[in-house]
């Protein structure tokens, strides 16, 4: 190990990290909502356009201070595409060949994305092949393989050190609810539900934490039965959230409640939030809000006053071919007028 490289590498990563400000914190005026304010945490604006931006960060180090990660070493990441896309940027920073194992069914953007910053895609079929894709190019190549579902968890500093749960805290502190009601947040690796909701309870705070999952995701089952042998014949069509399988990150039992979204309800919500931001937002987002809404829906009536904080992922700039595609939406997804009726519902209340 040339610790020479590795002390110049992780200066490399902190480095990057100086230059990136804080991400905002967006309050959506919501007439229909009195007394209840709604967040959205905007992590769309790091470098590499996603939240996964810091677990990419977070795993860089973690490789490199355990000592797996050095200058010849290929990197190899099972991935739907944001956490990759960020992995080839940190690839490049530090000069290392990129592999990303991902379905073939990925968004194009996100792909050109990944060959942009140097990285290379190796294609599967589907979502439950990526895993054994990813084991075998480290074995044949004598490359790391990242492993964000396993890592995710632990490669990040949950007690405070700037991680999201910190930021939002600290952007809150002179809102009209300082301490949201709720954080909601959908599950991919599951790293960062537990980051915030283990920064919950280690600060004390009385906010309850909602893990928001999509339709092919067992996730939200794992939650209710705690069966890690739960599988799903197929993947999610929410990118980057939902997974076939348990993931060693999703961390049940700092989730306070869950919500089964059904994906419909995810795209149309992303359509509306385009109308109320005026801009577009990726579907996993939509899923988000549309968590964020049946809370505030309860929270109105009950009377209740209060702040929700969710997160906005990443920009829908990267799914003009699919959920922007009404044609793509129509085949894949089904019909979301219903949903889109049901948001418009909400608002008149």
């Amino acid at each position: 190990m040339n610790s020479t490289w590795v002390k110049h590498a992780i200066s490399e990563i902190n480095a990057d990290y100086q230059r990136s400000a804080d991400t905002h914190l967006i309050r959506l005026a919501l007439p229909a909502f009195p007394g209840i304010q709604l967040y959205l945490k905007d992590e769309s604006t790091h470098p590499t356009g996603s939240l996964k931006h810091r677990l990419a960060r977070s795993l860089f180090l973690y490789g490199l201070c355990n000592g797996w990660i050095n200058e010849n070493t290929t990197i190899i990441e099972s991935s739907s595409g944001s956490t990759a896309v960020s992995e080839a940027y940190f690839a490049r920073l530090l000069g290392l060949p990129f592999i990303a194992v991902m379905p073939s069914c990925t968004a194009k953007r996100k792909i050109e994305q990944i060959e942009f910053y140097g990285g290379r895609c190796h294609f599967v079929q589907s979502a439950c092949e990526i895993y054994e894709a990813s084991e075998m190019l480290a074995r044949e190549l004598n490359g790391h393989y990242m492993d964000q579902f396993t890592y995710a968890e632990r490669a990040t500093d949950w007690r405070g050190n700037n991680n999201i749960a910190d930021s939002i805290f600290r952007q809150m502190t002179h809102e009209p609810n300082p301490e949201p009601s709720w954080v909601v947040m959908s599950a991919g690796t599951g790293g960062t539900s537990a980051t915030i909701g283990r920064y919950i309870r280690c600060q004390g705070y009385n906010t309850q934490l909602m893990v928001v999952d999509p339709q092919n995701s067992v996730f939200h089952d794992y939650w209710q039965t705690r069966d890690t042998s739960l599988r799903s014949p197929t993947g999610s069509k929410i990118e980057g959230i939902g997974r076939p399988r348990v993931e060693p990150s999703f961390i049940p039992d700092v989730v306070d409640e869950m919500l089964r979204v059904p994906d419909a309800a995810s795209v149309a919500t992303a359509l509306w939030l385009e109308d109320q931001l005026g801009r577009k937002v990726g579907a996993s987002t939509g899923t988000n809000m549309w968590g964020a809404l049946q809370l505030a829906t309860r929270m109105r009536d009950e009377g209740r006053s209060g702040s929700i904080v969710t997160l906005l992922c990443d920009s829908g700039e990267r799914y003009l071919d699919t959920y922007y595609n009404p044609e793509w939406v129509a085949s894949n997804i089904g019909e979301i007028a219903p949903w889109q009726a049901e948001l418009a519902a909400m608002m008149k209340s």
